[in-house]
């Protein structure tokens, strides 16, 4: 049986390394880029004051896939950026409606307003 000399490894070696090094590395394909599935909207939600802002923005986040939600005291406006792939934006109004605040598509229960505290009963529309 032969057997290679000493000297003649390293190098032998260093020579497979370089060869397959770039084999290997190109074998790897790059992942694909990825599309965006995070969406804006904004939408009236009725409420009044800093307590009604808390609540409105803690439901918002309580629906997996919300990524932001802020609601303006002034115009009323909520502004929420969600995953698409994960929620609705009619969850996310389903949502702030079980905890007191109505939108254009989602209401809610007149026992849930009631039981708002006196500053956060905003005025209701008929139904």
């Amino acid at each position: 049986m032969k057997t290679i000399h000493p000297q003649f490894t390293q190098p032998l070696l260093w020579a497979i390394m370089i060869f397959l090094m770039p084999i290997i590395g190109f074998s790897q394909t790059a992942p694909a880029p990825s599309l965006s599935t995070n969406a804006n909207y904004s939408f009236e939600v009725k409420g009044n004051c800093e307590m009604c802002k808390k609540r409105i923005e803690k439901a918002a986040y309580q629906v997996k896939g919300v990524k932001m939600a802020v609601w303006n005291i002034d115009t009323h406006q909520l502004d929420v950026i969600i995953n698409e792939t994960k929620t609705t934006l009619q969850q996310v109004k389903e949502a702030i409606a079980k905890v007191g605040h109505d939108s254009d598509t989602a209401k809610s229960t007149q026992e849930v307003y009631d039981h708002l505290h006196g500053c956060c009963q905003y005025e209701r529309s008929a139904p």
